[in-house]
């Protein structure tokens, strides 16, 4: 069961995945180039988790180890380029604002600092890694949901208001609230040893990042208009284009 539901992921997933690094490959890779580069590591770990998944499932002492190793690793790449990703989009954000630079420094700032302390909390040597670092993956997600209700609330507030970021930043609300909820419940999946609990869980996180991809994919497809762009050419009265 637990294979079948990672297959379907893959199937909904890489399809989306491959769909937005088409659309970046556009010129929209410029405009977004932490989006560009968190798109692609996401495709390529996730393809290179394929086989020790595969072999994890069909019960090798040795697969669990090495994918154990592999997810942890390419988690911890994925978090730092997601985090960038909400920096980022802070930072265009507050392209406008006369104390930008303090906020910028506050907001970066605070982000490393927490996740420094969220890591220092829940490490212990000798600790299994999917001991400390779900709930710290967990901290992360629910730290970025924060940074990234603050960017909607930027952009909401402003007077230009760009529809392609809202929807990106609305997305990352999104999986950041599923994964967020998804890890809470297999920390709880681990603490009872109860199976159906821990594939309630991944089933949140296997939608939620679903349903992420496919909004990200529509967001990207808009066209960005540069500041300063001729209006298009309105019709003649009696003439249809």
């Amino acid at each position: 069961m637990r294979f079948a539901l990672q297959v379907a992921g893959w199937a909904f997933g890489l399809p989306l995945e491959i769909l937005i690094i088409a659309v970046l490959l556009r010129g929209g890779y410029r405009r977004f180039p932490f989006i560009f580069a968190y798109i692609v590591c996401d495709f390529v770990t996730t393809v290179l988790e394929m086989p020790a998944n595969a072999g994890y499932v069909r019960g090798g002492s040795q697969s669990a180890v090495d994918y154990a190793w592999l997810y942890w690793v390419d988690e911890v790449i994925l978090q730092v380029l997601i985090y960038a990703v909400v920096m980022s989009l802070i930072y265009g954000a507050t392209r406008q604002l006369r104390s930008r630079r303090i906020l910028r420094l506050s907001v970066i700032g605070g982000a490393v600092l927490i996740a420094g302390i969220s890591f220092a909390m829940h490490y212990h040597p000798g600790m299994v890694k999917g001991a400390f670092m779900t709930p710290w993956t967990r901290d992360l997600n629910f730290c970025s949901a924060i940074l990234d209700l603050g960017l909607w609330a930027l952009l909401i507030g402003s007077r230009a208001r760009d529809q392609q970021v809202l929807l990106l930043s609305g997305a990352l609300g999104i999986k950041f609230a599923g994964e967020s909820i998804g890890e809470s419940v297999r920390q709880l999946a681990t603490r009872s040893h109860s199976r159906p609990i821990s594939l309630t869980g991944n089933v949140i996180i296997m939608l939620a990042n679903i349903f992420f991809f496919y909004v990200w994919w529509q967001a990207l497809r808009i066209k960005h208009k540069t500041k300063g762009e001729p209006p298009a050419r309105q019709a003649a009265p009696g003439m249809h284009l």
